[in-house]
């Protein structure tokens, strides 16, 4: 059979391209390297409870337009992401805010918080910030940085804040309210029972979905079943690494499941202490507000990635974008293959953003 539309990528930008396009009556064939659909967000039920395996993911969006087109997938609950920090035996509220500085200091109104803070950055006469730690420093003062930053960051990006660029850090928002709540968006949620029913609905009318299929195994024969080709994985794997390869930091997560009904009484607790070696422990049930009797929570572990790995977040610095630039030039001289998603533009994407480009591109395209 001769498709019209090759999509390659059963994440949500590929599921958003395949349920878009079908409604406009083309025929679709999906491929997908892995065993399972759902890319990133995928979710698998354990013993009642919504396990994210590739990591926490809240839905956010101030986008009205965005929000009406997933909510059309799922029924979404109000979780309200509202982590915790540890370091060492102290805990504090994120983001920054007056529950933070109230625990860090003993101190009651906005405007002690801020003279603390302003003081501090005064002390360290930063006027032109070199790497990330005097940025960090330049923006919140010195115990901020040390207890909550540093060492995270460090943890993040494998090398210490001295040695990381200061775009990284462009801004570091301080609230001087009373609010735990760490997005703006007007919109929040998680979808009940979880994103991979998003991702199915979305591809349910597909024509043929393929898992565990490499495409760039067999590239000919694929490119040959469709007219287009929608490519949402890693650009520079797509031309061979010719260029060069582009840097990505990966994550490791060890998971398990534990007698007890609940563990840290919070879905996320960040681990800001370099001395600890995971960044994060994420607890499940909590994203939503499950009452089973045991519980499952997954230690997150940066590091550095390496071809096999999987790439989670691009390295986006000057000489990286540039290498970019250069495969994106070779992208747009293909005239049968588009490229999108967070590897195929070699950029970090909240969820609600990559669905707006999955729809820019079908209205470019359909």
């Amino acid at each position: 059979m001769k498709y019209d539309y090759l999509i390659v990528g059963a994440g949500l930008f590929g599921a958003v391209f395949a349920c878009e396009a079908k409604k406009r009556g083309k025929s679709c064939l999906v491929v997908e390297k892995r065993n399972h659909i759902a890319g990133n967000i995928y979710c698998e039920e354990v013993n009642g409870i919504q396990v994210h395996r590739y990591g926490a993911h809240i839905f956010h969006t101030s986008d009205k337009r965005i929000w009406d087109y997933i909510n059309q997938f799922a029924e979404f609950n109000n979780y309200i992401n509202s982590p915790v920090a540890r370091y060492k035996d102290e805990l504090y509220n994120l983001p920054f805010n007056m529950n933070t500085f109230s625990k860090m200091w003993g101190i009651k109104t906005p405007q002690e918080a801020k003279e603390i803070i302003a003081a501090q950055i005064a002390d360290l006469n930063i006027t032109e910030p070199k790497n990330l730690e005097e940025q960090a420093l330049s923006l919140v003062g010195r115990d901020v940085y040390e207890k909550l930053i540093k060492g995270y960051t460090e943890k993040q990006w494998g090398r210490d804040c001295k040695d990381l660029p200061s775009f990284i850090i462009k801004r570091l928002p301080l609230r001087f309210t009373y609010d735990n709540n760490y997005f703006n968006d007007r919109y929040q949620g998680i979808p009940i029972g979880g994103y991979t029913r998003i991702v199915e609905k979305m591809l349910a009318d597909a024509d043929e979905v393929l898992l565990g299929t490499d495409y760039l195994k067999d590239r000919e024969k694929f490119d040959a079943l469709a007219d287009k080709v929608i490519y949402t994985g890693m650009i520079d794997e797509y031309f061979g690494y010719k260029l060069g390869v582009l840097q990505y930091r990966s994550v490791r997560f060890e998971t398990e499941e534990l007698e007890t009904d609940n563990y840290q009484g919070n879905a996320v607790v960040n681990y800001t202490d370099r001395d600890v070696p995971y960044t994060r422990i994420i607890e499940h049930k909590h994203f939503e507000f499950g009452k089973q009797p045991t519980t499952i929570i997954s230690r997150e572990y940066s590091s550095e990635w390496k071809k096999g790995d999987e790439p989670y977040y691009p390295v986006n610095d000057d000489k990286n974008n540039a290498l970019y630039e250069q495969y994106r030039k070779l992208a747009d001289k293909q005239d049968k293959v588009c490229f999108g998603g967070r590897l195929g533009a070699y950029k970090y994407y909240d969820m609600d953003k990559v669905i707006a480009a999955a729809l820019q591109m079908c209205r470019e395209q359909l």
